[in-house]
């Protein structure tokens, strides 16, 4: 059995293709099923039922596949272990971000972040929590970043910043007339959510009152974007809460809107999050070094206190 055996086995799992598989790992496909062949042979078992399209796994083969995971992150160590000691920081490194915060942050920092590690190849992806979660235990995302905490034994969190919470309140709300708003204030019946799926619209519900079915005969609509959320309570059909980075980007002629709460403000804990197997921890820690700096500089966080949970 060799670590190029179970890398391959890893590669079909993920791909459920032979093809695929050895496309991915830059070898031939009878080169890549050779050595699975060879592999189960040597086991005395079945790892793939090829008979299903697409290949599936067999049962046996799923707890292969979980230890070969398992063996195949620690071998990969060893190589982090060379390039911590040699101070390099660099190769590959797959980074997922929540859709409330990659527009406002990725812009932040990115460009700081290549410019100070140009030997670090960042692949970003914008997914969900759920997927985040799924794809850092599949060993598919080396890191993350998003809203903490979430609470699973395999991930760990290192927080970044704590981001408030601010109202936007069109004209003629029941709230336009007040210069600043507490929790008390917020009811889920006239507040414009974002779809399901999203933390942040859960971070929301947590804040208000209740939360009760609207009425069939109601006006309900729930958004992927921020930006239509802003678009559709200037049309005065509710109002909904922000992150406070969106707010920088709000047009001169809607900052009238904004209404900041009573000071403790509601807010969001952001974290880089990674699986508890501390994998390419030196592009993890020059991360947070650079996005914690950069937003350190651009704005004071240091006085929010998070005041409610932000459920995931």
């Amino acid at each position: 059995m060799t670590i190029t055996q179970l890398y391959y086995v890893l590669a079909v799992a993920e791909q459920q293709n032979f093809t695929k598989a050895a496309e991915k790992c830059f070898v031939t496909q009878p080169t890549l099923s050779m050595q699975i062949q060879k592999l189960e042979d040597q086991l005395n078992i079945l790892i793939f039922d090829r008979s299903k399209k697409p290949i599936e796994l067999t049962e046996v083969g799923k707890k292969i596949v979980h230890q070969a995971r398992n063996i195949v992150n620690e071998a990969d160590r060893i190589k982090d272990i060379v390039d911590q000691q040699k101070g390099f920081i660099g190769g590959e490194f797959k980074l997922g971000i929540i859709p409330t915060v990659m527009p406002t942050l990725l812009p932040m920092f990115l460009k700081s972040f290549i410019k100070k590690y140009p030997k670090v190849k960042l692949k970003i992806e914008e997914l969900t929590t759920e997927e985040i979660i799924s794809r850092i235990n599949d060993g598919h995302l080396d890191a993350a970043i998003a809203a903490t905490p979430l609470e699973n034994e395999n991930i760990k969190e290192r927080a970044l910043y704590y981001e408030p919470f601010v109202g936007y309140v069109p004209d003629n709300h029941r709230l336009t007339e007040k210069k600043s708003i507490t929790v008390d204030d917020l009811e889920i019946e006239d507040m414009l959510l974002l779809e399901d799926g999203h933390c942040f619209r859960d971070g929301v519900i947590n804040l208000c009152k209740s939360f009760k079915k609207h009425d069939e005969d109601k006006f309900q609509l729930d958004s992927g974007s921020i930006e239509m959320l802003v678009k559709l309570s200037n049309e005065g059909l509710g109002m909904t809460l922000l992150p406070y980075l969106h707010t920088l980007d709000i047009k001169d002629s809607e900052k009238k809107n904004l209404h900041y709460f009573n000071e403790p403000s509601p807010a969001r804990e952001v974290s880089i999050i990674y699986h508890k197997s501390e994998l390419k921890m030196q592009i993890i820690e020059a991360l947070q070094n650079v996005i914690s700096g950069i937003i350190r500089g651009a704005i004071a966080f240091q006085n929010v206190q998070i005041i409610s949970p932000i459920t995931k």
